[in-house]
This record gives structure tokens, C-alpha cells and sequence, in this order.
């Protein structure tokens, strides 16, 4: 494992990304870098991040950025005909930047077209789970999911082998990892680059900050991790006893849960329109942010550093797990935590033990 920046001399590359955070850190390898890539949006299905990606893709195009949107998952004929334009892109391209290893669509292109140079860039602390499968040889899958594959998986098979080939370094083939994580495991030829984001803080802010509490909401409901009586209970605790006033939601929250959430413990819901650390960085904040174990309790430290913002880490309890966890999913959970206290000294803040369902 090697850190630094990626050589000189590289042509122009090709982005594709999925989610705003991937965008959003996509825009930070090239201000960090000067690469500045085409990006192809390779559109999700939910309503939530492809309005959080039209929003970010105007903040581009006003950089000066080259966005290409790309509807194709409706059905296999789309896939084909999205195939067979970016080809050529990926073809011509002398680095191809991705955000997410495990999305089947980006393992297709990589098996299907390759990369000579390839960056893969922060999509939440999944990065860290991509970095230590790939180092090990092990096939990737999401820390969440359980181990049966299901049969599309094992239609798939080949295809996610030979993309996991293509996204681990090897004779001939750069894999950089730009990132705001911490990275403990990961390929012994993989450049590990550090996203600071320097664009964002020079771009936004400070912001201006409120007093209470804003609170950071999680998918780990949706994902089938956290039961959702032990997660309202959770957050209506930490609430009350840190004076909680607004609560941001994630893109992939239910519109049943969120309205249980506001009409349980009083909070403002807000479903930001761009990524929370652009939303942090602009402001308002609350003096005092609370998040469940996710990426943002890496992200935010360097996106509010000297801002007078308290970030806290409320570890999810074992308690609030879902029987069908894995060992797996409850070591990844516990080791976000820990290495954000370690990297940036993040203080611990429990719900109060009353919060049971």
C-alpha cells in the first residue's frame, strides 16, 4: 500500500457515479488532483438521490464540468444500448473513476471494458470494506448482506470475478483509492490518496451555527439492520437529552419511518438536497451533531474543522440489532465507531438505556 497523488501526465478521464456522495467526492479527486473528468451519472431508480444528483450535477456544470446523464435500469434492452455507448468512453479514457466497487452495473462495465487506471473514490465507509475484501482475494459483498446468494448473484458469478480482478491493483492496472476514511487493510500496490475536502471548504462556509442538537439519520433500517421500534425509541432518547432540534434525514429513509420519527419526538425533518456535507459546510448547523455509525463521522470532522461544530458518535446497541445480523455486520458497525474516535477523537454519546421499543 502506497499514499500519495496519482502520476502526471494522466489523459482525460471518465467518472461514473450513483450517488451524490460519489459525485460530490468525484468533484474533490479533481480539485485535489487537476483531472478534471467527465461525469456520467449512471441514474438510480429512487426519487430522493436523483434529485440530490440533479442538484449536485447544476453545481458541476457550473464549475465547468462535462455531465452525462444516463437512465438504464429499466429493463436489460436499456442496459445493452447504455453499454454500447459508454464504451467507447471507457475505451478512449486514460483513467476510470468509480465510486462504488460492489455496484453490479459498475463490475459490468469493468468486465466488459477494463482500466488501465482506475480511481475508486469515497460511496459511504463501504470503501473500507472494498479495500480489505480486495485484499484478502474475497469476493465482494456489501458487510450487510447475508452470506446466501441469491440467483441473479450466481448469474452474475463471472462477471463480479473477473471486475474484482479489474479492481484490484496488478501488472499493468493502477488502482488508486481517493478517501476520506481511515484505511487500515488494503492491497500492497494500491495508491491511497487523502481526500481533505479542500474544494468544499473553500468553496462553502463557515457556516453560520444554531444552538441544540441536529441529529444525522441512517439506512440501517431500510437495510434490515436496526429494528425500527429500538431505532425511533433511540433517536426520540438522544433528542430529549441533547436538545435535538432537526433531524436530517438519508436519501434511502422511509417516508413511513420519518413521519413516525417527527410526530414521535418533535424533531424537523429535512431531506437535504445535496449531500450533508455541503449541507453542513453552508450552514446552518447545530453547535452539537449527532450520527449513528456511517461515513459522515469521518467526513464531517474535515468538513467543519475549526468551525466550533461537536461531533458525537452514537453506537448502535446490540440490543437494537435484527436477529438475522451477521457477526459480520456487527464487527463493521462497532469498527466505523472506533476508528472514528481514534482518527479524530470523537466522543461517544448513548441513548439513555431507556430507549427499548
Amino acid at each position: 500500500m502506497t499514499t500519495g497523488r496519482r502520476g502526471a501526465g494522466a489523459g482525460a478521464p471518465v467518472a461514473f457515479v450513483e450517488s451524490p456522495v460519489q459525485f460530490l467526492n468525484v468533484l474533490e479527486w479533481a480539485h485535489a488532483g487537476g483531472a478534471r473528468p467527465e461525469v456520467v451519472v449512471l441514474s438510480p431508480v429512487d426519487p430522493m438521490s436523483r434529485g440530490q444528483l440533479r442538484r449536485i450535477a447544476g453545481l458541476a456544470r457550473d464549475e465547468g464540468y462535462a455531465v452525462r446523464w444516463q437512465d438504464a435500469r429499466e429493463d436489460g434492452v436499456a442496459v445493452a444500448q447504455a453499454l454500447r455507448h459508454l464504451g467507447p468512453l471507457i475505451a478512449r479514457a486514460e483513467r476510470v473513476v468509480v465510486g462504488d466497487p460492489f455496484s453490479r452495473y459498475v463490475q459490468l462495465l469493468l468486465a466488459l471494458f477494463g482500466a488501465r487506471r482506475l480511481t475508486v473514490v469515497d460511496d459511504g465507509t463501504a470503501t473500507l470494506e472494498y479495500l480489505a475484501l480486495s485484499a484478502r482475494g474475497e469476493r465482494l459483498v456489501r458487510w450487510h448482506r447475508r452470506g446466501a446468494r441469491d440467483p441473479r448473484e450466481l448469474v452474475l458469478a463471472p462477471v463480479a470475478a473477473l471486475a474484482r480482478r479489474r479492481l484490484a491493483p496488478g501488472r499493468g492496472r493502477e488502482v488508486e483509492v481517493f478517501t476520506a476514511l481511515p484505511v487500515e487493510t488494503a492491497p500492497a500496490s494500491a495508491v491511497i490518496t487523502a481526500n481533505r475536502f479542500a474544494w468544499t471548504r473553500s468553496a462553502f462556509g463557515p457556516p453560520r451555527l444554531t444552538e441544540g442538537a441536529d441529529l444525522v439519520g441512517t439506512s440501517l433500517v431500510e437495510t434490515g439492520v436496526v429494528d425500527p421500534d429500538r431505532y425511533a425509541a433511540a433517536v426520540g432518547a438522544l433528542a430529549r437529552a441533547h436538545g435535538g432540534r432537526r433531524y436530517f434525514a438519508h436519501r434511502r429513509e422511509s417516508v413511513e419511518k420519518l413521519h413516525r420519527i417527527a410526530v414521535e419526538t418533535g424533531l424537523e425533518i429535512v431531506r437535504p438536497d445535496l449531500p450533508l456535507e455541503l449541507i453542513a459546510r453552508r450552514g446552518p448547523i447545530a453547535r452539537t451533531v449527532l450520527s449513528f455509525p456511517s461515513t459522515v463521522v469521518h467526513t464531517l470532522p474535515l468538513v467543519l474543522a475549526g468551525d466550533g461544530v461537536s461531533i458525537r458518535v452514537c453506537p448502535v446497541e446490540p440490543e437494537w440489532l435484527r436477529s438475522s445480523v451477521t457477526d459480520r455486520a456487527r464487527g463493521f458497525l462497532a469498527g466505523v465507531a472506533d476508528s472514528a474516535r481514534a482518527a479524530h477523537g470523537l466522543p461517544f454519546t448513548g441513548a439513555p438505556r431507556t430507549a427499548g421499543p
